[in-house]
Protein backbone atom coordinates (compact mmCIF):
# COMPACT_ATOMS: atom_id res chain seq x y z
CA UNK A 1 0.00 0.00 0.00
CA UNK A 2 1.57 3.19 -1.09
CA UNK A 3 2.76 5.31 1.52
CA UNK A 4 2.24 3.39 4.55
CA UNK A 5 5.11 2.73 6.91
CA UNK A 6 5.85 -0.60 8.22
CA UNK A 7 7.12 -1.37 11.16
CA UNK A 8 9.43 -4.75 11.80
CA UNK A 9 10.28 -5.98 15.48
CA UNK A 10 13.88 -6.11 14.82
CA UNK A 11 14.49 -8.74 17.82
CA UNK A 12 12.14 -11.37 16.47
CA UNK A 13 14.81 -10.78 13.04
CA UNK A 14 17.95 -11.27 15.38
CA UNK A 15 16.62 -14.27 16.81
CA UNK A 16 15.06 -15.76 14.28
CA UNK A 17 16.96 -19.26 14.37
CA UNK A 18 16.04 -19.51 18.08
CA UNK A 19 12.54 -18.61 17.03
CA UNK A 20 12.07 -21.15 14.21
CA UNK A 21 13.36 -23.95 16.76
CA UNK A 22 10.86 -22.83 19.34
CA UNK A 23 8.46 -23.39 17.04
CA UNK A 24 9.38 -26.59 15.83
CA UNK A 25 9.48 -27.69 19.25
CA UNK A 26 5.91 -26.59 20.07
CA UNK A 27 4.49 -28.49 17.06
CA UNK A 28 6.35 -31.40 17.94
CA UNK A 29 5.18 -31.43 21.58
CA UNK A 30 1.60 -30.74 20.48
CA UNK A 31 1.47 -34.10 17.85
CA UNK A 32 2.47 -32.63 14.70
CA UNK A 33 4.78 -34.54 12.35
CA UNK A 34 7.46 -31.18 11.62
CA UNK A 35 8.67 -32.79 9.01
CA UNK A 36 5.21 -33.19 6.77
CA UNK A 37 5.34 -30.75 3.87
CA UNK A 38 2.20 -28.42 5.16
CA UNK A 39 4.51 -27.62 8.38
CA UNK A 40 8.72 -27.19 6.95
CA UNK A 41 7.78 -23.84 6.10
CA UNK A 42 5.70 -23.13 9.04
CA UNK A 43 8.35 -22.15 11.58
CA UNK A 44 10.12 -19.37 9.20
CA UNK A 45 6.47 -18.16 8.18
CA UNK A 46 5.61 -17.77 12.22
CA UNK A 47 8.70 -15.39 12.87
CA UNK A 48 8.19 -14.26 9.72
CA UNK A 49 4.37 -12.61 10.56
CA UNK A 50 6.35 -12.21 14.67
CA UNK A 51 8.16 -9.39 12.97
CA UNK A 52 5.04 -7.47 11.88
CA UNK A 53 2.51 -8.59 14.42
CA UNK A 54 4.66 -7.75 17.59
CA UNK A 55 6.36 -4.63 15.86
CA UNK A 56 4.96 -2.41 18.56
CA UNK A 57 7.72 -2.95 20.71
CA UNK A 58 10.14 -1.35 18.12
CA UNK A 59 8.28 1.84 18.13
CA UNK A 60 7.81 4.74 20.37
CA UNK A 61 4.34 5.48 20.29
CA UNK A 62 4.93 9.52 21.40
CA UNK A 63 7.50 10.21 18.54
CA UNK A 64 4.53 9.11 16.11
CA UNK A 65 2.79 12.45 17.41
CA UNK A 66 5.86 14.37 17.43
CA UNK A 67 5.21 16.55 14.54
CA UNK A 68 2.23 18.70 15.11
CA UNK A 69 0.47 21.90 13.69
CA UNK A 70 0.21 25.33 15.23
CA UNK A 71 -3.59 25.36 14.68
CA UNK A 72 -5.90 27.72 16.30
CA UNK A 73 -8.70 25.13 16.16
CA UNK A 74 -10.68 24.41 19.61
CA UNK A 75 -13.34 22.48 17.96
CA UNK A 76 -14.03 18.51 17.97
CA UNK A 77 -11.97 16.41 15.81
CA UNK A 78 -13.21 12.77 14.96
CA UNK A 79 -11.20 10.04 13.01
CA UNK A 80 -13.47 7.15 13.39
CA UNK A 81 -12.58 3.64 12.15
CA UNK A 82 -9.09 2.72 12.53
CA UNK A 83 -8.92 -1.34 12.25
CA UNK A 84 -6.38 -2.73 14.61
CA UNK A 85 -5.37 -6.62 14.66
CA UNK A 86 -3.41 -7.47 18.42
CA UNK A 87 -2.64 -10.06 20.46
CA UNK A 88 -4.20 -11.21 23.60
CA UNK A 89 -1.30 -11.08 26.24
CA UNK A 90 -3.23 -14.06 28.20
CA UNK A 91 -3.55 -16.75 25.70
CA UNK A 92 -1.83 -15.11 22.67
CA UNK A 93 -4.89 -15.27 20.81
CA UNK A 94 -5.88 -12.50 18.06
CA UNK A 95 -8.18 -9.87 19.21
CA UNK A 96 -9.20 -7.21 16.24
CA UNK A 97 -11.93 -4.25 16.04
CA UNK A 98 -11.97 -0.61 15.65
CA UNK A 99 -11.04 2.32 17.50
CA UNK A 100 -12.75 5.38 17.36
CA UNK A 101 -10.94 8.53 18.18
CA UNK A 102 -12.08 12.37 19.37
CA UNK A 103 -10.55 15.40 20.83
CA UNK A 104 -10.66 19.05 20.97
CA UNK A 105 -7.43 20.58 20.34
CA UNK A 106 -5.80 23.47 22.40
CA UNK A 107 -3.84 25.04 19.28
CA UNK A 108 -1.87 21.76 18.54
CA UNK A 109 -3.67 19.50 15.96
CA UNK A 110 -1.79 16.10 14.42
CA UNK A 111 -1.99 14.92 10.60
CA UNK A 112 -4.95 12.56 10.92
CA UNK A 113 -3.18 9.77 9.27
CA UNK A 114 -1.15 9.88 12.69
CA UNK A 115 -3.62 8.34 14.64
CA UNK A 116 -3.76 5.57 12.53
CA UNK A 117 -0.04 5.27 13.20
CA UNK A 118 -0.43 5.48 16.80
CA UNK A 119 -3.27 2.58 16.55
CA UNK A 120 -0.44 0.36 14.92
CA UNK A 121 2.37 1.32 17.70
CA UNK A 122 -0.18 0.37 20.69
CA UNK A 123 -2.00 -2.81 19.08
CA UNK A 124 1.33 -4.60 17.83
CA UNK A 125 1.98 -6.59 20.74
CA UNK A 126 0.80 -8.60 23.51
CA UNK A 127 -1.89 -6.51 24.59
CA UNK A 128 -5.61 -6.11 26.55
CA UNK A 129 -8.15 -4.11 25.25
CA UNK A 130 -8.22 -1.72 28.38
CA UNK A 131 -5.34 -0.98 28.62
CA UNK A 132 -4.56 -0.14 24.51
CA UNK A 133 -8.14 2.42 25.46
CA UNK A 134 -6.13 4.14 28.06
CA UNK A 135 -2.58 4.02 26.39
CA UNK A 136 -4.17 5.65 23.48
CA UNK A 137 -5.95 8.70 25.39
CA UNK A 138 -2.89 8.94 27.74
CA UNK A 139 -0.40 9.26 24.89
CA UNK A 140 -2.42 12.07 23.04
CA UNK A 141 -2.92 13.92 26.13
CA UNK A 142 0.78 13.71 27.06
CA UNK A 143 2.13 14.69 23.67
CA UNK A 144 -0.92 16.95 22.23
CA UNK A 145 -2.02 18.40 25.30
CA UNK A 146 -5.62 18.95 24.20
CA UNK A 147 -8.70 20.18 26.15
CA UNK A 148 -10.40 16.44 25.72
CA UNK A 149 -9.54 13.34 24.40
CA UNK A 150 -12.26 10.25 23.69
CA UNK A 151 -10.88 7.12 22.36
CA UNK A 152 -13.39 4.28 22.23
CA UNK A 153 -12.34 0.59 21.45
CA UNK A 154 -14.48 -2.44 20.02
CA UNK A 155 -12.97 -5.94 19.89
CA UNK A 156 -14.04 -9.07 19.19
CA UNK A 157 -11.38 -11.32 21.28
CA UNK A 158 -11.00 -15.39 19.39
CA UNK A 159 -9.46 -16.28 22.94
CA UNK A 160 -13.42 -16.03 24.17
CA UNK A 161 -14.81 -17.01 20.64
CA UNK A 162 -12.80 -19.70 19.45
CA UNK A 163 -11.88 -21.48 22.97
CA UNK A 164 -12.77 -21.19 26.92
CA UNK A 165 -16.95 -20.16 26.76
CA UNK A 166 -16.72 -20.19 22.84
CA UNK A 167 -19.01 -16.95 22.56
CA UNK A 168 -19.26 -16.36 19.23
CA UNK A 169 -19.79 -12.88 17.73
CA UNK A 170 -19.50 -11.55 21.04
CA UNK A 171 -18.19 -7.83 21.15
CA UNK A 172 -16.27 -6.10 23.85
CA UNK A 173 -15.93 -2.02 24.11
CA UNK A 174 -13.87 -0.68 26.17
CA UNK A 175 -13.52 3.85 26.35
CA UNK A 176 -11.59 6.33 27.80
CA UNK A 177 -11.94 9.95 28.29
CA UNK A 178 -9.81 13.06 29.54
CA UNK A 179 -10.17 16.57 30.32
CA UNK A 180 -13.03 18.48 29.40
CA UNK A 181 -15.32 15.61 28.00
CA UNK A 182 -15.13 13.99 32.00
CA UNK A 183 -17.46 16.92 32.91
CA UNK A 184 -18.89 18.44 30.55
CA UNK A 185 -21.77 16.80 29.24
CA UNK A 186 -22.71 18.67 26.12
CA UNK A 187 -19.18 18.04 24.82
CA UNK A 188 -19.28 14.36 25.57
CA UNK A 189 -22.76 13.85 24.10
CA UNK A 190 -21.77 15.57 20.84
CA UNK A 191 -18.41 13.49 20.43
CA UNK A 192 -20.58 10.27 21.39
CA UNK A 193 -23.76 11.16 18.86
CA UNK A 194 -20.89 11.63 16.01
CA UNK A 195 -19.35 8.23 17.10
CA UNK A 196 -22.25 6.24 16.82
CA UNK A 197 -23.26 7.59 13.13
Amino acid sequence: MAGFKEYKNDLVSDNREAIENHIREILNLIGEDVEREGLLDTPARVTRMYEEIFSGYNVDPRKILDVTFDEDHEELVIVKDIVYYSQCEHHMAPFFGKIHIGYIPKGKIAGLSKFARLVDAVTRKLQVQERITSEIADIMVEVLDPLAVMVIVEGEHLCMCSRGVKKYGSNTITSAMRGAFLNDPASRAECLSLLKD
